[in-house]
């Protein structure tokens, strides 16, 4: 038994890799109706820090509202957020879900405040990122990866 190693998954460190904030169109944006557009893009990835047991995960949020015809940019806003996770004993698919949905899952508030304080600061109104489901987004991620894969093949899937 004492070969079996011991699963282990701790939090070490959460820190803001990268954040900007722009408005273009200050400041006559200020001086419109605020009907906004706003486009929320969500990426994240995950590397091993050297051939230590420790893994670095970034969440990438992009908010972008415009005018109602998406001509004018009211602002920009995009944050990078960091964690570094240590994972040990755990392997394969189950590796891949914890650094592909657990961890973006526990980054994710971190996210939503520094978004929230860009907004805010930028004299806009109040911006809450909605709640996310990373665990459906990596499967959905997943499975366009094995119907790129099948597409190479040639293969179908369904």
């Amino acid at each position: 038994m004492a070969d079996e190693q011991q699963q282990v998954f701790q939090l070490q460190r959460v820190y803001l890799k990268d954040a900007s904030f722009e408005c273009p169109g200050a400041p006559e944006v200020f001086l419109q109706e605020w009907k906004p557009k706003v486009n929320v893009q969500i990426n994240n990835g995950a590397r091993r820090v050297g051939e230590s047991a420790e893994y670095e995960v970034e969440l990438t949020v992009t908010v972008t509202a415009k005018d109602e015809k998406e001509e004018k940019t009211f602002y920009l806003a995009e944050v990078k957020q960091a964690g570094i996770f240590t994972v040990k004993g755990i392997e394969g698919e189950e590796l891949g879900q914890l650094l592909g949905a657990y961890c973006p899952n526990l980054l994710f508030p971190y996210v939503r405040e520094v978004i929230s304080d860009l907004v805010a600061k930028g004299s806009f109104p109040q911006m809450l990122l909605q709640p996310i489901n990373f665990d459906a987004l990596y499967q959905q991620q997943r499975q366009q990866q094995a119907q790129a894969q099948a597409e190479a093949k040639g293969e179908t899937v369904q």
